[in-house]
């Protein structure tokens, strides 16, 4: 798949997405590449998890998609995360999708 970003791992059942997730922002949003991973600000706190579980549910407005299908793959307590995307979505939907919005 050519001109798909360094963050995008196209697979048979899905899309994995790899993240650099900064917890505790102002706000929730993406920010942009950072080195091979997509950065995203997220305005829950690290704590309990909640700034994962505000991550997969920020995903899946952005991808409009139920949450139920959104997987956090690896990273659950780290700032580098793998996110696995269970439907049938062209990669490059999803780039298009989590693509910083310009303008931000």
């Amino acid at each position: 798949t050519v001109g798909l970003p360094a963050w995008i791992m196209a697979r048979s059942d899905g899309v994995v997405v790899a993240l650099h997730v900064q917890p505790g922002a102002r706000r929730t949003a993406i920010v942009g590449p950072h080195g091979d991973r997509l950065k995203v600000a997220v305005a829950s706190p690290p704590a309990d998890g909640r700034a994962n579980s505000a991550l997969i549910e920020f995903l899946a407005e952005r991808l409009a998609i139920p949450k139920s299908r959104l997987r956090l793959v690896s990273g659950a307590s780290s700032r580098e995360k793998r996110v696995a995307i269970d439907v049938a979505l062209p990669a490059s939907t999803v780039a298009a999708a989590l693509a910083p919005a310009s303008g931000q």
